[in-house]
């Protein structure tokens, strides 16, 4: 299998909304309503939101690709400290995971993150998806605080904020 990562172009917005949304449905079902799920994606992946964020300067968007197909990606920013780098999206297709494509691309990230003279990764993940802080265990992640976020429309996002340090 090999592996592609490049920068999310907009003629990628279509698939990465729609690969957002099974990977939501996936991953969150169970832990958040589906009406939250729903206000995420809506608020999170919509392609005015996205195309902005493809011009911005100080935001990332990474692909993995299989065969031509978008199997995972990634959105990363500066801060909040001057030194970190925020992880602000990580998704891989439920079918694509355990294989190590979320490895590579957290790889790419340390890299670019190293070149933006930031020593730090940080993270927010829910903290009832078990499986994604097993994975961030697993490459290196380690709790340092917990936060309650309010959304708008009676939603949060509880979530711990993972770190990992790059030296």
């Amino acid at each position: 299998m090999i592996v592609h990562i490049s920068a999310l172009m907009t003629s990628d917005v279509k698939a990465l909304a729609a690969l957002a949304r099974v990977v939501w449905q996936g991953a969150y079902t169970g832990i958040i309503t589906q009406a939250q799920i729903d206000y995420m994606l809506a608020q999170r992946y919509n392609a005015p939101r996205l195309l902005d964020e493809l011009e911005a300067t100080g935001i990332w968007w990474d692909k993995a690709t299989v065969d031509g197909q978008m199997v995972a990606f990634a959105s990363t920013l500066r801060g909040p400290a001057a030194h970190e780098m925020k992880v602000d999206k990580l998704y891989v297709d439920p079918q694509w995971q355990r294989r190590g494509i979320g490895g590579r691309l957290l790889d790419h990230i340390a890299e670019r993150a190293l070149a933006q003279a930031c020593d730090t990764l940080l993270l927010a993940v829910n903290k009832r998806n078990e499986p994604a802080i097993a994975a961030y265990r697993k490459y290196g992640f380690s709790v340092r605080d917990a936060v309650c976020v309010n959304i708008g429309n009676d939603f949060v996002m509880d979530d711990f904020i993972m770190v990992k340090s790059l030296h």
